[in-house]
């Protein structure tokens, strides 16, 4: 075979090393989930596996997924970007309206279709990555701009506040607002427009708690946990902490929680890292937090390696969206953060959330075999490997003209 055959064949592949991780995360969540929901399935729908077949049904889809977005032009999706974030957009306003939108918990984010339910903030989730990625793209060094790239971003991120706290659902908001305000850093904005967005969103997050007697309880429970020890308000941070604790080293054993049994609310989707950690101890809550680091380092070093603006920045909004949701998730659970909310992507139960998030990362592989081409087709007489380029890549777009 020609030098020119093999060089083909392997810029093509996607980053094999990503596809390990991913995999590794969502078999290690369906281990787990199949564990902390038994009792809460057989308790609801009379069947201990319910909850764990359900899931399973979500990967197969969200791997179908995978596969024909990872076969998809990366280009396609700028195409779509705008109905995308309008359907969605639209969703979160019918989340709100009797008789679509499900409430659960005192919450509407829900809308049912029959067998199954749909969690529009999800959506909103990917498609603010691929519209953000467009948006900026077009602007330019406009990005730059206050008038012509902040206020715009501003305006959108005002409408997404909005809508997703109208269910309430502040956990959410953070992992989109987080997304979207890393996009635009790496798409070149202003370092006084980022400081004026982070202050002025560091005031309206204080104030929506201060205004929400239930999120003002949650943060008096992260100051203070010891004092809300047996208050209900307090009761899932103390619930989760002596799951965690009572595993120790290396955890009671698989299968063999005792939070589960009803004892720690929510033990199959926000609280399931406190589960793993009962269960398999320090060292399995340490292997799945290497798991995500992991995959924050090879998704952020895919889209370092791209010399795209457009796919750079998909790449960086997948990797941010997943790496923040798990900080957050983690976080809540070891009562770093206040409680919010979020699932831990992956390996939480949770239609909607695993099936997009999946299928998300077929997108972050297809981008990673086409850096791989235009790595593999450049020229470099030096001979001394393209390492400098694409350390400069990530500058390129983001950096230059500051």
């Amino acid at each position: 075979m020609s030098n020119f055959s093999k060089a083909h064949l392997r810029k093509r592949a996607p980053n094999f090393s990503l596809f390990v991780v991913i995999v590794l995360l969502v078999i290690f969540g369906i281990i787990f989930l199949s564990s902390a929901s038994s009792v809460i399935s057989f308790q609801e729908y009379g069947d201990s596996r319910y909850m764990f077949i359900k899931q399973v049904f979500g990967i197969i889809l969200g791997f179908i997924l995978m596969g024909a977005f990872y076969k998809i032009d990366v280009k396609f999706w700028k195409k779509v970007s705008f109905p995308l974030i309008a359907v969605s957009l639209i969703a979160l306003v019918a989340v709100l309206i009797p008789h679509i939108g499900v409430q659960h918990g005192g919450a509407r984010r829900w809308i049912d279709l029959g067998p199954i339910q749909i969690q529009p903030s999800d959506l909103l989730k990917f498609s603010i990555i691929i519209y953000l990625a467009s948006l900026f793209e077009k602007k330019g060094q406009d990005v730059r701009d206050f008038m012509r790239g902040t206020l715009p971003f501003l305006a959108l991120l005002g409408v997404m506040v909005i809508l997703v706290m109208a269910q309430p659902d502040m956990g959410t908001l953070l992992v989109i607002v987080v997304i979207a305000i890393t996009m635009y850093f790496v798409s070149g904005a202003k370092a006084s427009h980022l400081l004026g967005i982070g202050a002025t969103g560091v005031a309206g997050l204080l104030a929506l708690i201060k205004i929400s007697p239930y999120r003002m309880q949650r943060f008096l429970v992260f100051l203070n946990p010891s004092q809300y020890a047996d208050h209900a308000v307090g009761y899932q941070t103390k619930q989760a902490l002596i799951a965690i604790g009572s595993g120790g080293l290396i955890g009671r054993g698989f299968g063999q929680s005792l939070q589960k049994y009803r004892y720690l609310p929510e033990a199959s989707t926000d609280s399931i890292f406190a589960i793993i950690g009962e269960e398999k101890g320090l060292l399995g809550t340490i292997g799945i937090c290497f798991l995500f680091a992991a995959f924050g380092f090879l998704g952020y070093q895919i889209a370092k390696d791209t010399k795209d603006a457009y796919t750079r920045l998909i790449a960086v909004g997948i990797t941010s969206w997943v790496v923040f949701q798990a900080i957050l998730n983690i976080c809540a659970a070891l009562s770093l953060v206040p409680l919010t909310g979020v699932t831990l992507p992956f390996i939480s139960f949770g239609g909607t959330s695993i099936v997009l998030m999946i299928a998300s990362c077929g997108i972050l592989l297809n981008i990673s075999s086409s850096t791989r081409e235009r790595v593999g087709n450049e020229s470099n007489p030096s001979g001394r490997g393209n390492g400098g380029s694409r350390y400069a890549a990530l500058g390129n777009h983001s950096r230059i003209k500051r």
